[in-house]
């Protein structure tokens, strides 16, 4: 499985500076070059467009700006940038809605940090990455959102997009919810070649990150196949 060698760019966004700072330096103590960290919601999009990290490890209760805020703009501005919530709640409407607004994970700040260590990486990597329990709440949600209607591309329309057959192969897994790692082991092939999978295939059909691609998956039942 291929490694990535460059250090994982992390930012620490968190209202409450002596957490903040512990997480930053838990972080920095492990490997993890932390780029920039924020105390409220504007400097966090403004902190964040400069540093340009690969990872944002997110706290939702922000003064300024609301953390799904925070995560909207950015991940509008930087469809690669992974966001990790790192929150005191485990309400499902916050995890639900810091989904939708494009977060990859979500962890409990009751988490050990060898947990939030271990979740920053693998959200660097792609893996969704959330509290134990919560993984179930966030699949039904991509199922309910799919039985809405949404404008996502017509792939049967002439001139079209083809997906190949190991895309679509790696698709299905995805909204069956296996992490990147598991859809790997299962698939025989490396992480790295399951990300471009996926890259390409967000790519090809227009969307922006792994919420849309599930969402658009189960709308056409691949994950029942």
């Amino acid at each position: 499985m291929t490694q990535r060698q460059d250090p994982i760019r992390v930012m620490v966004v968190d209202d409450h500076p002596m957490w903040r700072d512990a997480v930053a330096r838990d972080l920095a103590e492990s490997g993890f070059e932390v780029v920039a960290t924020a105390g409220d919601g504007e400097q966090a999009v403004r902190r964040a467009k400069a540093a340009a990290p690969d990872v944002l490890v997110l706290d939702l209760n922000l003064p300024a700006k609301p953390g799904v805020q925070v995560c909207k703009e950015l991940v509008a501005h930087n469809p690669a940038l992974r966001v990790l919530v790192l929150s005191a709640s485990g309400e499902h409407a916050d995890v639900l809605e810091a989904v939708k607004s494009g977060a990859t994970g979500y962890l409990l700040k009751s988490a050990s940090t060898d947990e939030l260590l271990d979740a920053v990486r693998r959200t660097a990597v792609g893996d969704a990455v959330f509290t134990p329990g919560l993984a179930g709440l966030v699949l039904g949600e991509y199922r309910r959102l799919a039985a809405e209607p949404a404008a996502a591309p017509d792939t049967d329309a002439p001139g079209a997009p083809r997906l190949t057959e190991r895309e679509t192969e790696v698709l299905r897994l995805v909204a069956k919810g296996l992490s990147y790692k598991q859809i790997a082991e299962r698939l025989v092939i490396s992480h790295r070649t399951v990300q471009n999978h996926v890259q390409n295939t967000l790519g090809k059909l227009q969307l922006h990150n792994r919420v849309e691609l599930v969402r658009y998956a189960i709308e056409r039942g691949l994950d029942e196949e």
